[in-house]
Order: C-alpha cells, then sequence, then structure tokens
C-alpha cells in the first residue's frame, strides 16, 4: 500500500506523513506523488470502484517533508480551505538555517512569484507573507529555529530566512549549492475537525541527516 506513513485516518480526512523529494500532486515529470499513492491506498483498503475522491488543501514543496492533512468529501475540503484562508490552521516548522538571528522574530513582507521561484516586492505587487519564529539551539555555524506560518505563500519560509541572510541548509534555489536534503520539515499540524467537535493535533519530529546534529532538541 505505498508504504504511506499514517497518521489519522476516518470517514472525513486522513492525516499523512509526506517524505522528502516526494509531490505532492502530480506534474510534468510524471513522478509518482502523494496525491496518487493516497488515492490507490484508499481503492485498495475499501475496493473503491472508479475515481477515488481526495481534496489537496494545502501544499509542501517537493524537497520538504512533514505532515498533512487531505479531505475525504468536498465537504472536508470546503471547510478546512476556509480554515487556512482564515489562518485557523496551526502549521509550525522545523528549520536548520545558516547566519544570525535574533532569539525571537517575525517576517513580513510581500512576496510575488515568478516562474519557479518567488522574489520580495511591494504592496502592489505581492501578496502578504507572514511568519513567526524562534530560535532553539546554534550548532556550530547553524541555527536550529522553530516557525509558526501565519500566512502560506510560494517559497515563503525559505525565501523570508534566505533575503535575511539566513539561508536554510540544503536550499539549492535560495541558498548555497551544497546538494545536500533541505532542513525544513513541517511538525506540528493542528486545527478544529471539519466535521466533529474535535481538534486534531499531530506532531512529527525529522530525524537523521543534519537534523541528527540537533537530535535532543527535535525529540
Amino acid at each position: 500500500m505505498n508504504n504511506l506513513n499514517i497518521l489519522y485516518e476516518d470517514n472525513h480526512l486522513i492525516v499523512v506523513e509526506k517524505k522528502p523529494n516526494i509531490l505532492c500532486q502530480g506534474d510534468y515529470t510524471k513522478d509518482l506523488d502523494l496525491l496518487a499513492m493516497i488515492k490507490s491506498y484508499l481503492k485498495e483498503k475499501y475496493q473503491k470502484p472508479g475515481n477515488v475522491y481526495l481534496g489537496l488543501v494545502h501544499r509542501l514543496d517537493r524537497p520538504v517533508g512533514g505532515i498533512m492533512v487531505f479531505a475525504k468529501t468536498s465537504k472536508s475540503a470546503s471547510r478546512l480551505s476556509k480554515m487556512i484562508q482564515n489562518h485557523e490552521m496551526v502549521k509550525e516548522y522545523l528549520l536548520v538555517c545558516y547566519g544570525n538571528l535574533n532569539k525571537k522574530g517575525i517576517m513580513e513582507d510581500y512576496i510575488e512569484k515568478v516562474n519557479e521561484k518567488s522574489i520580495i516586492t511591494n504592496k502592489k505587487q505581492g501578496k502578504y507573507a507572514k511568519l513567526e519564529y524562534e530560535l532553539i539551539k546554534k550548532h556550530n555555524n547553524l541555527n536550529l529555529v522553530k516557525v509558526n506560518l501565519i500566512t502560506g505563500r510560494h517559497h515563503q519560509i525559505r525565501l523570508q530566512f534566505a533575503s535575511r541572510g539566513c539561508p536554510l541548509y540544503g536550499d539549492q534555489l535560495y541558498g548555497k549549492e551544497d546538494r545536500k536534503q533541505i532542513a525544513l520539515f513541517a511538525y506540528h499540524l493542528k486545527f478544529k475537525h471539519p466535521v466533529k467537535d474535535e481538534v486534531m493535533d499531530f506532531t512529527l519530529m525529522p530525524k537523521g541527516g543534519i537534523w541528527s546534529e540537533f537530535n535532543e532538541d527535535t525529540k
């Protein structure tokens, strides 16, 4: 069943771990994507004939790993999308970056997508982008940072940190071309269930690679 790490599933939604370098949704590369993997799993598990509905309500960049929620009904998809639009879904990330950071801070910019990259621009051309961060630990010349993503713009975290002289470790688009795996992971997702009166709260820590140098702080 496609080797999925399923964190939660009910009739309305499914929460899974997206592995680094897996596409959220299929593109021109025709590489296997997470949406197709989950659809295949659901089709097999429930022996569904025909197409399986699965709503993609948020995304992670291809090289980025972490927790994602998918909607199993159009009703759930609509409600989850509205939560994201209203900033009612908590999306927290861990990252490793270079440079010097204050202990805590807020980054606010206007971001415009240009081809496959994004740039910081002005209010007239770009979309408002905001995040909050906290420096957890410094190790050698690297920083372990926790980010609360307030908005969800294209390459937002990567661009905002790089623009302040703190490119992410392994970011080959906005940082140093060191050919390492990018150190950005969506480790915490919290939201109100779209149908039930429950708060859904998921945490998953990154492992291996550069994360192992901070393993006591990512447990």
